[in-house]
């Protein structure tokens, strides 16, 4: 089968927000393409294992993928205490992922093996940051929302690192979305699932929403409790099916 190919693995660095370097993993598939890109978005346990080897899933399956690590200023050392060290602070300024983001994008469209078309996908904090870079920045062809939490937020949220909330940013997007969520979750709930799909169909997005049964946040997460197999294989063959459909390949 075609998408069983060897692939190139390797750290490159970027020039991200506020000119500050910072370090992305990078993986592409075997061949002289065209392939489509894929940007990751990191959760807020950080630049981990499951993003790194879920880069290379991407490679396996034909695209270019790369995900920047947005805590890179917060020092080294292991993934769970960097990305504490980041949860204390109250996470990272919103405008500082958008730029670290963007010179990812951007290192993508630079690729002279890429078909043009560029996804970004994000879970946890990812899924929010994605969809607020789709809002901000128009230089993304599709964008997969996992289990986003605080994209519906309350005016007592806000604050300087985070000055607007996702939703309120909706009328922006100029991409398709898909959003994943688990049914059993309390960040996103049910509830703020709704309001964002409510938003969504207000501004007359393309759009597509599927709620799991069963599952709550981070169904996927291999390597953790929360896994539920059947619901997280679902969405992984919607995620597929999404970047098909809007990023070719």
């Amino acid at each position: 089968m075609a998408f069983y190919r060897g692939m190139t693995c390797e750290n490159v660095t970027l020039t991200g927000h506020g000119g500050t370097a910072i370090t992305a993993y990078v993986a592409k598939p075997e061949g002289a393409g065209p392939f489509p890109g894929v940007v990751l978005i990191h959760h807020l346990p950080g630049w981990s294992e499951y993003y790194i080897e879920t880069t290379r899933r991407f490679a396996h399956h034909g695209y270019i993928a790369i995900c920047a690590n947005l805590y890179e200023r917060a020092g080294e050392g292991h993934p769970d205490d960097v990305a504490a060290k980041v949860r204390a602070e109250g996470g990272i300024p919103d405008a500082q992922m958008v730029g670290d983001t963007a010179a990812a994008v951007a290192w993508m469209r630079a690729q002279p093996a890429l078909n043009g078309k560029v996804g970004l996908i994000g879970s946890c904090s990812g899924g929010r940051h994605a969809m607020i870079y789709a809002a901000q920045r128009h230089d993304v062809d599709a964008v997969v929302d996992q289990w986003g939490g605080r994209v519906v937020m309350a005016p007592e949220e806000l604050n300087a690192k985070t000055p607007v909330a996702p939703i309120d940013m909706t009328g922006d997007i100029q991409c398709p979305v898909l959003g994943l969520f688990g049914n059993d979750d309390r960040a996103p709930s049910p509830e703020q699932v709704n309001l964002h799909e409510e938003a969504l169909k207000k501004h007359g997005k393309t759009y597509e929403f599927h709620r799991y049964d069963g599952a709550g946040h981070g169904f996927n997460y291999w390597h953790r409790p929360l896994y539920r197999p059947e619901q997280a294989m679902d969405a992984w063959g919607k995620t597929w099916a999404f970047f098909k459909k809007y990023l070719g390949g």
